[in-house]
C-alpha cells in the first residue's frame, strides 16, 4: 500500500473533487491518504496556495513525486505506477 498526502483546504471544491478521484484507490486498499490542510502552515500556503489540490507520494521529496490538479483516475493510476 502506498502512502499519499493530499494537500487541500476547506472550501476548495477542486480538493473535494480530488478526494472523489482518490476514493476508488482507497476503497481498493492500494493507497492510504493523509489529508494536510495547507491553511495550518504558512510555508505550505506559499508552496501550494495556488496549486491545490496536490497529491504527493509520502516517501518522495517535495517536488518530486507530486501530481497537481487537474488529475483523473487514469492520471493517478499512472502516477502511482499501477
Amino acid at each position: 500500500m502506498q502512502s499519499i498526502i493530499l494537500y487541500h483546504t476547506v472550501g476548495c471544491h477542486l480538493c473535494e473533487d480530488a478526494e472523489v478521484v482518490l476514493s476508488s484507490f482507497r476503497k481498493a486498499g492500494v493507497i492510504d491518504v493523509t489529508l494536510v490542510d495547507i491553511a495550518d502552515d504558512d510555508a505550505l500556503v506559499d508552496l501550494y496556495g495556488i496549486r491545490i489540490p496536490v497529491i504527493r507520494k509520502a516517501d518522495a521529496p517535495t517536488e518530486e513525486g507530486e501530481l497537481g490538479w487537474p488529475f483523473d483516475h487514469d492520471k493517478v493510476n499512472e502516477f502511482l505506477n499501477f
